[in-house]
């Protein structure tokens, strides 16, 4: 299956900025190598459906991480925060779909959209749920999944039916039984939203000197406050991500641009050429030029 690669893009908020599918049939369906390309953390208002082809992931949504193993999946709710890399070294390759939750509910007064698709959208306690092929339920949603994939590759006549249709019992079958857990509570509810505006501050601020105070500052909550949502929420550091991210719009411009690659590390916020190839390299596994050349051939 010959699907595109989904470069994720996003504003300051966090919020995905690129358009799943079209407005008359909102599903994208995507082939990543994370190991070549991480999926960084964002949200948006579509619902999510992963696979994972070969090795193994780490798929981080909400307050849930996941190691994912080749076969199993991860669903990945509205408005959740998440991301995925890779667990190990090698070769990390997944397939996800993303699709409007009009496309299964149609309109906001509907039966489908009432009933089933807004509670689900809006219980914390289904943020997230790793789907695994050793559980019946969920091998049934990985099943749906697969169907979804195999439509959308062939596109034969009336393959949207049975896209909506395979969504539609992916969504059943994650109301009925995702997840066993409770609800979020409040405490991760809020270092959620917290973590949102930190991410808005450092998106707006990554090209120019940032400090941890200033990220803790921009949501009105102490250093330590701050370093606790990023463990909890993210797995990481505000530093480590203020890097990676760095790093990632520096990989934007190398892909393209013709800017030379020390006027790239200005404009991403590194005061040292030397010190943005070191961090270029822990994230992409190849120097800023390597980058380059990879992508033009």
């Amino acid at each position: 299956m010959d699907f595109p690669v989904c470069s994720v893009q996003t504003d300051a908020l966090g919020r995905e900025l690129t358009t799943h599918g079209t407005p008359d049939f909102p599903v994208g369906v995507y082939r990543d190598d994370l190991a070549a390309t991480p999926s960084p953390w964002h949200w948006h208002e579509e619902l999510e459906l992963v696979v994972v082809r070969r090795g193994a992931a780490l798929c981080a949504a909400g307050a849930e991480k996941y190691t994912v193993q080749a076969g199993d999946g991860v669903f990945v709710n509205a408005g959740v925060l998440h991301g995925d890399w890779p667990a190990a070294p090698g070769d990390c390759l997944l397939n996800s779909v993303v699709f409007h939750p009009r496309l299964v509910g149609g309109s906001m007064d509907s039966v489908f959209w009432q009933q089933y698709l807004q509670p689900l959208m809006a219980d914390t306690a289904r943020s997230t749920a790793l789907l695994r092929r050793t559980v019946d339920w969920q091998c049934a949603v990985l099943d749906a999944l697969e169907e979804v994939l195999d439509q959308l590759a062939r596109r034969q006549t009336g393959y949207e039916f049975r896209v909506r249709e395979a969504l539609s019992r992916c969504v059943f079958l994650l109301y009925t039984h995702a997840p066993a857990g409770a609800a979020l509570p409040r405490s991760a509810l809020r270092s959620a939203d917290r973590s949102k505006t930190m991410l808005q501050f450092i998106h707006e601020h990554f090209d120019q000197p940032v400090s941890v105070p200033q990220i803790a500052a921009s949501a009105s909550i102490s250093v330590t406050e701050c370093l606790r949502c990023f463990r909890d929420v993210m797995g990481t550091t505000p530093n480590q991500y203020l890097r990676q991210y760095r790093a990632q719009r520096a990989a934007e411009l190398l892909s393209s641009t013709s800017l030379r690659v020390g006027e790239i590390a200005a404009q991403c916020g590194f005061a040292d050429a030397n010190y943005f190839a070191r961090c270029f390299r822990q994230v992409y596994g190849m120097s800023p030029a390597d980058y380059r050349k990879k992508g033009q051939t």
